[in-house]
């Protein structure tokens, strides 16, 4: 099973993201609304296979988060996938530069969405 730590502020998007990940019956995500969720819940313990990180979010954006992310023992490695709406080539390099595996732009297919993440996991694995 994969696990999936979903983090994004909106919840429509939480919920089309959760929907259509559910397609697939080998993931099992969970859903929380902000960096600072994201955090505490990945300091139970809990290792996701990988972080799909909202960009832009108040307070704790995706990029702070994933700052804060590689400093917690166990998460050094996680893989990160950030998720936006800034499609520009030069914004996707400074995400790829900051440590996420990958970019997958909003708003993204729902039913190409879990074999887009499965792909860009086999392509660091």
């Amino acid at each position: 099973m994969m696990e999936i730590l979903h983090v994004d502020d909106e919840p429509d998007i939480r919920e089309v993201a959760a929907m259509s990940l559910a397609i697939d019956p080998a993931i099992n995500v969970r859903s929380v609304r902000s960096g600072e969720e994201a955090l505490e819940m990945l300091a139970t313990g809990w290792r996701p296979d990988v972080v799909l990180l909202d960009v832009m979010m108040p307070d704790l954006d995706g990029p702070g988060t994933l700052q804060r992310l590689r400093k917690m023992p166990g998460h050094e490695t996680t893989p990160v996938i950030f998720m936006t709406a800034r499609a520009q080539a030069s914004e996707r390099m400074r995400f790829i530069d900051l440590g996420a595996i990958a970019v997958i732009i909003k708003p993204f297919d729902p039913m190409t969405l879990a074999s887009q993440v499965r792909d860009h996991l086999a392509s660091v694995a």
